[in-house]
């Protein structure tokens, strides 16, 4: 018997357990060579009345084999026993994933600690803030720097279509990262597979989970002064984004900086670019920076991996800012005025179609 299925009895087990109003439980382990049924079946006696719950267990609880166990679940009822209580039990299931439980009427079990059960006067209702380290880390692959030049490259059109090689081409990584990244997505049920190739079909859930753990990008985050302002400034900043290319540096706006062109919502004194390092050396000539510890009016970082470079826009001319999926992202870790312009932001450019 595998591992995953002794741990779902006892967590079986220990949780019917606690229900005074279960006064007989007998947690049974199936013995099958092959998935050729459920896995744990469960007698018990509730209000008088003797059930059956027939419980599934998967090794992954990603919605994609989520939707494929209850589909199994739900025809081994029908076929063997119409009045059993069908239950799913995984590691670990997302809210996405115990949303499509409750969808099937089919109750669910996690060995994170989450569960749902209804029958018979039995309510139990079990919601934890804690996620495994296994799904952490696979949602952080997803969201590394080269990951990210996949997933912005699909955020920037989600109605289009790709095909991997397609895809490699326009976010520079290789075809095997993204290979990895499809089925990432496929696995949440973020994208779909359509005769033209990949397709990103809930944009919205990508992005939040991404907002939900951004990180700004590792690297050097410089503060300078400079005594030009307005439209001095504004003229001198352009002329710098205007003529930068891969030779001879690049810059681009930032954060509230970049927000200014893409959705105006909240005014700073402070202008923020992303910039390498021939792109920082032109940017302090034209605008006469001077290190300063406090009173900073120009921020600018200095990124470890230029893959968001790829992903920059021009928004108007000689304008060239981070996209606004990136302004997004920076503007949520920017504290709770960032958080206001952010949400200003995703409303003014970044709502897709629902599919």
């Amino acid at each position: 018997m595998k591992n995953i299925e002794l741990r779902a009895a006892e967590a079986l087990q220990s949780l019917l357990g606690q229900v005074p109003a279960i006064t007989r439980l007998s947690v049974e382990p199936q013995h099958h060579a092959a998935d050729e049924g459920v896995d744990v079946f469960v007698h018990l006696k509730a209000a008088g009345q003797d059930r059956l719950l027939v419980c599934e267990v998967k090794s992954s609880g990603q919605p994609r084999y989520v939707r494929a166990a209850l589909f199994q679940l739900k025809h081994f009822v029908e076929r063997n026993a119409e009045s059993a209580i069908p239950v799913f039990i995984a590691p670990y299931l997302s809210p996405n994933a115990q949303a499509l439980c409750r969808e099937e009427g089919v109750g669910f079990i996690d060995l994170e600690g989450n569960a749902y059960l209804s029958f018979d006067g039995i309510y139990i209702e079990r919601q934890v803030a804690t996620k495994p380290d296994s799904e952490r880390r696979e949602l952080k692959s997803l969201f590394t720097p080269k990951s990210a030049q996949v997933v912005r490259v699909l955020l920037r059109d989600p109605s289009r279509t790709w095909r991997v090689i397609e895809l490699a081409d326009a976010s520079a990584v290789s075809v095997g990262h993204v290979s990895n990244v499809r089925s990432n997505l496929l696995d949440r049920e973020w994208a779909e597979v359509a005769d033209e190739g990949l397709l990103l079909s809930r944009p919205d859930a990508l992005l939040d989970e991404w907002a939900a753990v951004y990180r700004p990008p590792a690297g050097k985050r410089l503060s300078f002064y400079t005594t030009m302002h307005g439209s001095a400034l504004d003229e001198a900043a352009r002329m710098v984004l205007r003529t930068g290319n891969d030779d001879n540096g690049q810059a681009v706006l930032a954060s509230y900086s970049a927000a200014q062109w893409l959705a105006p919502y909240a005014r700073t004194g402070t202008h923020y670019f992303y910039a390498d390092a021939q792109g920082l050396e032109r940017l302090h000539a034209a605008l006469g920076l001077s290190a300063v510890g406090k009173g900073q009016n120009v921020v600018v970082t200095v990124p470890k991996d230029d893959g968001l470079f790829l992903d920059a826009i021009e928004p108007a001319s000689g304008v060239v800012c981070t996209s606004a999926v990136q302004t997004y992202l920076d503007l949520i870790v920017s504290g709770e005025r960032g958080m206001e312009a952010a949400e200003h932001l995703r409303k003014e450019r970044l709502t897709w179609q629902k599919t």
